[in-house]
């Protein structure tokens, strides 16, 4: 699902000229210091509070429920409308047009036409019929405008573009988005490589945040989907590490766990 086109009458025009600017916009591209991996850290200035309930082994139990406003594991994903490339045109993505419906992997990437960027992308693009078997859409976001999306989908593989995408690409020009999943490095404009997978109601149930280096893995991704969709669908099971379908669970139980255990 990716929401229905808004196709402009002077598209292909803008597209021409976006991809024309693409060579020469990546050869004179200053990058900011942290695209070697320096960004300096910088303390949140919102307090976070975080309950856990103990004393009952329902699933209820394990559930954590962050009581910020902040997008952390356990809150409700915020919610936006922004216009995205799919399928080389315009269109408008709503995320809350997928509750009740689909898992979302939502992923933030700092810039069009860099390195590590692509690279991700595109692998996400190659297995996205692993995803959708799972009932999954995936989500790309980045502060560039929906012309740079075009161009850079427009622009071949082997020469750094992205080719054809199998989901939508997000502008975030704004950078609202970016600020609302806690990603957007202020002083730099550009998002860190937030990863964030939503369930059908909502609701985040995993995130990681990469420095710039560091690219992202489809397979890990894919693994922890997997071991939520079978604790969603088993709440008295819990995954233990590096869990995989079709490998032993385990009960969240003192007694009961030991099952697990005399089996290593």
């Amino acid at each position: 699902m990716a929401s229905s086109a808004t196709s402009t009458p002077f598209i292909s025009s803008i597209a021409a000229a976006a991809k024309s600017m693409a060579t020469p916009l990546c050869k004179t591209l200053t990058l900011p210091n942290s695209f070697s991996g320096t960004r300096k850290s910088i303390q949140s200035r919102v307090p976070r509070s975080i309950s856990l309930t103990r004393g009952s082994h329902s699933a209820k139990s394990f559930v954590v429920k962050a009581s910020s406003e902040l997008p952390l594991v356990g809150n409700v994903a915020p919610d936006f409308e922004a216009e995205a490339v799919f399928d080389q045109e315009f269109i408008k993505v709503k995320l809350s047009e997928y509750i009740g419906k689909k898992y979302v992997v939502l992923f933030f990437y700092p810039l069009d036409f860099t390195f590590v960027c692509p690279t991700e992308i595109t692998a996400f693009s190659d297995r996205h019929e692993e995803f959708e078997e799972m009932n999954t859409e995936v989500l790309g976001v980045s502060v560039d405008s929906v012309f740079s999306h075009l161009a850079w989908v427009q622009t071949d593989r082997k020469s750094g573009g992205l080719g054809d995408l199998k989901y939508p690409l997000i502008s975030d020009v704004t950078k609202s988005i970016s600020k609302s999943y806690g990603v957007l490095i202020p002083d730099q404009g550009v998002a860190l490589r937030g990863l964030f997978i939503i369930d059908k109601e909502g609701v985040i149930q995993h995130s990681t945040i990469n420095n710039l280096a560091i690219g992202r893995s489809v397979d890990e991704t894919k693994r922890t989907l997997q071991a939520l969709q079978y604790v969603q669908e088993n709440p008295d099971e819990v995954c233990p590490a590096g869990w995989k379908p079709g490998e032993k669970s385990m009960k969240p139980d003192p007694k009961l766990s030991k099952d697990y255990f005399a089996a290593l």
